[in-house]
């Protein structure tokens, strides 16, 4: 069940020592997924393909809300976790509280730190830590075409 991919901050930490120990690799990605769009499907389906195991760290509720405004996120993070570990690219799912994964980095140091198109390797936030921990920024998917803020604008003015 995809549920058991879904861990909490420790066992996290207990699973990629495990991946780490076996010589396996891991990816890691992360953002808000708040509605799930072939944008975050292709994003994390070439970040899986960098290799090894790829984790997902989703922005917890209170996050979302501070990045993204109110009424944000449409879906609690409980569910986002449970769409996205029902993919078959993604390993294990973790929610995180801060403002951003430098925390969550430096506690699983992962080989790669996978961002989306909307980045670049030098505007990543987080890149300064992930080189610290010995890993790589690699920028993966298509092109930003897609985002659930523009979805829902999208949405909401063909209703007015």
């Amino acid at each position: 069940m995809s549920t058991r991919k879904i861990l909490r901050r420790e066992e996290l930490q207990q699973r990629a020592a495990e991946w780490r120990r076996a010589g396996e690799r891991i990816t890691l990605a992360n953002g808000c997924f708040d509605l799930l769009h072939v944008g975050h499907v292709r994003y994390l389906h070439a970040a899986k393909a960098l290799g090894g195991h790829l984790i997902v760290a989703i922005n917890s509720d209170e996050s979302v809300r501070a990045l993204k405004g109110a009424g944000r996120p449409l879906m609690p993070a409980e569910e986002r976790a449970e769409v996205l570990a029902a993919l078959a690219d993604v390993d294990a799912v973790v929610i995180f509280s801060e403002p951003d994964v430098r925390t969550l980095i430096r506690e699983i140091r992962p080989d790669v730190h996978a961002k989306g198109t909307d980045y670049t390797a030098d505007t990543v936030p987080e890149r300064d830590v992930v080189r610290e921990c010995g890993g790589r920024v690699e920028i993966v998917g298509d092109p930003k075409d897609h985002s659930a803020s523009a979805i829902i604008r999208s949405r909401l003015e063909r209703r007015s």
